[in-house]
This record gives structure tokens, sequence and C-alpha cells, in this order.
């Protein structure tokens, strides 16, 4: 199966650090402005998912989620975690280590699509 959200190098690595300092982690990226559309990274269980969040999948043993109408727009696109310097204003975990995630993100091939991994609700 092809999975629908993926990390770099540097995103598991900040993942891990985070689980190490944190314990075990969630994301979620709503469909916000500003830092609202990037994906935020809280304690599991800490951010209420609701019956309009879609489950992406898991990365590093996080489950990711979106908002249902911004997984509209991304649906067609493997999104993939990465990091970057500098601070963002929101409740991530890791705006204190002075980094913070990101998505890049690619379009799916035919092929990849008819191998998708299941959406979770």
């Amino acid at each position: 199966m092809v999975p629908r959200i993926t990390a770099t190098a540097d995103g598991l690595a900040l993942i891990e650090k985070l689980k190490g300092l944190h314990g075990p982690l969630m994301f979620h990226q709503s469909g916000g402005c500003c830092d609202g559309s990037q994906p935020m990274c809280f304690n599991d269980g800490e951010f209420k998912v609701g019956g309009s969040d879609v489950k992406m999948g898991t990365i590093a043993g996080c489950n990711f989620y979106m908002g249902a109408d911004q997984f509209e727009y991304w649906k067609h696109t493997q999104l993939i975690l990465d990091v970057t310097p500098g601070r963002g204003s929101s409740f991530s975990l890791e705006i204190p280590l002075g980094v913070r995630f990101f998505i890049r993100s690619r379009l799916f091939s035919e092929a990849e699509l008819s191998e998708l991994e299941t959406i979770m609700n």
C-alpha cells in the first residue's frame, strides 16, 4: 500500500526527539490560515479529533489527522512531513526548539492512486 503521509529523515529525527521529551504524539493539520494550515504536533490525545477529521495514516507510530475540508484539497497528493528552522506561533510541541514542521507534497501517479492506504474517520 502507498502511504498518504510520509516524513523526511529530518522529520523522523525530530519526531523521535519529541517522543523522548513528551511521550506518545499525534499530528493534526487543519485548513486554517497562517499557522493553522501547518501540521501541529501534540501529546497523543491532547487535540480532540472530531467527526470531520480524517486519519491520513501514521508517521513513526504517531497518528496524523487532517480536517475533512482540507483533505478534499490534498487527497490526490502524498504529504511529506519535513522540518525547517524558525518559530511558528502555534502550540505545536517543536516550537520551543526553534524549528517547525511543514508539509511538502507530490501528486500520486495513476498507479499509486489504486494502491493508497485506506482513509479512516
